[in-house]
């Protein structure tokens, strides 16, 4: 039998047009749409003035990034991160003294030299999984959807983690330079959050056409910085303005535990370097040599910025302290309080907010593999009207929100909960890669296996280390976490295999269409007017056992509607139902299960009547009965709710 399909290309003018046929006839329809009425049109312009006008699918290409844009938007992240890494390093050393302190040049070098080796196997990732998903899809491959479950968890983890502790640094670099602002931190951060969330709800080229910018002044300033800082560095010029602590006091002594506790701290550096595999689908064409390109270029500008921050720290001799990052201060060495001083602040905190982008860039991603898998909620499939995964920005957006007003906007309490997450990501990959090698033996795969074997090694042995030193810091809330979460996935995908079984047609002989039983046809009815009869003219159209339904607690109102009713002679039966609790649903529901308890298989249908008023404020004015009738019937089986609009014009 041939088919009819039906193409809406989602423009806002031109005529019907005929588009040739396929098994049938293939439309392209290109109505004129008209204006939203009421509230509905008050808020479709707000979203519209919010968000943009609606994308078509068509233009999905156009929305890819270049290997600019896509530096910016996916490395801002684990660029950022080197504004604050430093400096949790000098936490942990501090409390052993001048000499702990020294440690943070090699710390740092040795947080180096694993970035390069987790580069290097997230290379070999792109080039093998060219289609995306990163951790997940390698791992699911691999090990199977468990272990998948289990990486995809702790990389959610990591993404709210992410936005959370890049929004409060980046208000903590803020009050550094504004004293006054500290008591609205979280107000601060809330707000930023939410022009995140809508940015990225606009797009993936509005939010990288907004964030390019400042990621580049970041990584120029700090570039500066660290010229000029070289330069009176060898000509022996004194810091302008003295920034060296005292001398630290010292509350424990430097063993092997402090030292790695440290190594742990240092390693947010490396949060985030993730992104770029997760979110091949975002580049222009070759997708994965651009992503690899893009890759090793964050690495670098990484590496460079982050033994730089360390280095400037060590010769000036800073110390951390509360008020003032790191970074504030070694710009007060070199530059002072003049204006390139708050250049630097201003692009470190633009830089460290907008790195929340790029878990805004991958969340939703992420969502999106796992959704298609059956293991989140399907909502996280749906893309908006600007073709961004708009269900994950807005979880993500919430998530986070919620966890800053829970840690009061302290970026230093969300820090121990972070490296746990990134560094179970990283081990999922890399063991996997190694599987990869060992079980394929494609072209290379010594060499790939020595590599990623020691990358799977080194990151096991560092996300342990993280989990323990940082357990009574507050990382057992993310050891706890992730098996909750697991769990939670399990259920979901247990409960669409449910529901898929029970909504499968293998068990049936055929697709048959036989007429269900007869069932009768309700409608009820407030008063008899143009609304009433029309849904009775209705009701008679589709169904032969018609029974209008008017539910009153007062009876001489009632009476009056009965002697309307057969002045009327509609050739309908009306029944009254009082409520002597003045409840509309209970004496309903009531009176439906008496009417249908013999035919109870067979389906039963109400019709109900809402009004559509021209402005949103006259719905204030009316009641939501319909809405409770509607909300209640959905839940009574077998039950079909028909409800009919009545349109009101202006006058």
């Amino acid at each position: 039998m041939a088919t009819d399909y039906l193409r809406t290309t989602g423009k806002t003018t031109g005529p019907l047009l005929e588009a040739g046929e396929l098994d049938g006839h293939l439309v392209a329809s290109e109505r004129a749409s008209r204006p939203q009425r009421g509230l509905p049109g008050v808020v479709a312009k707000l979203k519209q003035t919010l968000i943009g006008r609606p994308i078509s699918n068509t233009q999905a290409d156009h929305e890819r990034l270049t290997k600019r844009k896509a530096l910016a938007v996916l490395s801002s992240d684990a660029i950022s991160s080197t504004a604050y890494a430093s400096e949790e390093i000098l936490l942990v050393l501090v409390v052993a003294g001048s000499a702990a302190v020294n440690l943070t040049v090699p710390i740092t070098l040795a947080i180096i030299a694993l970035l390069a080796i987790v580069v290097y196997s997230y290379r070999q990732t792109i080039l093998k999984y060219p289609l995306g998903g990163g951790t997940y899809v390698v791992t699911k491959d691999n090990f199977g959807q468990s272990a998948a479950m289990a990486a995809g968890s702790a990389l959610m983890i990591d993404y709210v983690l992410t936005v959370a502790v890049s929004v409060t640094a980046g208000i903590a670099a803020v009050t550094s330079a504004f004293p006054a602002l500290r008591p609205h931190t979280v107000e601060l951060a809330l707000l930023a959050v939410a022009f995140l969330t809508i940015a990225n709800l606009r797009g993936v080229r509005d939010s990288a056409a907004l964030f390019t910018v400042p990621a580049y002044a970041f990584v120029a300033s700090l570039l500066v910085m660290f010229g000029v800082g070289a330069w009176r560095w060898m000509v022996g010029l004194p810091p302008v303005e003295s920034v060296a602590g005292l001398s630290p006091q010292v509350t424990e002594s430097l063993t092997l535990l402090l030292v790695l506790r440290a190594f742990a701290s240092g390693c947010t550096a490396m949060s985030g370097t993730e992104a770029i595999s997760d979110s091949i689908a975002l580049f222009k064409a070759p997708q994965a040599k651009n992503a690899v390109t893009t890759l090793v270029a964050m690495a670098l500008v990484l590496g460079s910025l982050f033994i730089g921050i360390s280095l400037f720290a060590h010769h000036y001799g800073i110390l951390p302290h509360h008020g003032e990052t790191v970074v504030s201060q070694i710009a007060r060495a070199v530059f002072g309080h003049g204006p390139f001083y708050y250049l630097i602040q201003a692009s470190t905190a633009l830089i460290l907010i907008l790195a929340a982008n790029t878990a805004y860039a991958d969340f939703p991603r992420l969502a999106y593999f796992m959704a298609k898998d059956g293991i989140m909620p399907r909502q996280f499939v749906f893309r908006g009207d600007r073709l961004a995964l708009s269900t994950g920005i807005q979880a993500l957006g919430f998530l986070a929100g919620l966890l800053i007003v829970l840690v009061h906007g302290n970026v230093h309490l969300l820090v121990p909960l972070y490296a746990v997450g990134v560094f179970v990501s990283f081990t999922f990959s890399q063991a996997s890669m190694v599987k990869r090698w060992w079980t394929r033996r494609e072209p290379g795969w010594r060499q790939g296996l020595a590599i990623n074997g020691v990358g799977a090694a080194t990151t096991a042995v560092v996300a342990l280390v993280i989990a323990a030193t940082k357990f009574v810091h507050g990382a057992w809330i993310v050891v706890l976490l992730l098996p909750i979460l697991v769990c939670t996935l399990k259920g979901i995908q247990r409960h669409y295999a449910r529901v898929g079984r029970q909504l499968s047609l293998a068990h049936r002989d055929g697709l048959t269409l036989d007429p269900s039983a007869p069932g009768k046809t309700f409608v009820l009815i407030s008063s008899l007017n143009q609304s009433a009869i029309r849904n009775l003219r209705f009701a008679r159209s589709l169904s032969g056992d018609v029974t209008a339904l008017h539910v009153t607690d007062d009876l001489a109102s009632a009476q009056r509607l009965k002697q309307e009713w057969d002045a009327l002679d509609p050739a309908i039966p009306l029944v009254i139902l009082e409520s002597p609790y003045r409840s509309l649903v209970s004496p309903l529901l009531t009176f439906l299960d008496a009417q249908t308890s013999a035919t109870r298989h067979a389906l039963t249908t109400v019709i109900l009547s809402e009004l559509v008023l021209h402005r949103w404020w006259e719905y204030l004015l009316h009641n939501q009965d319909a809405l409770k009738l509607k909300v209640a019937l959905f839940f009574r089986p077998n039950t079909a709710v028909i409800d009919v609009p009545f349109h009101l014009g202006r006058s």
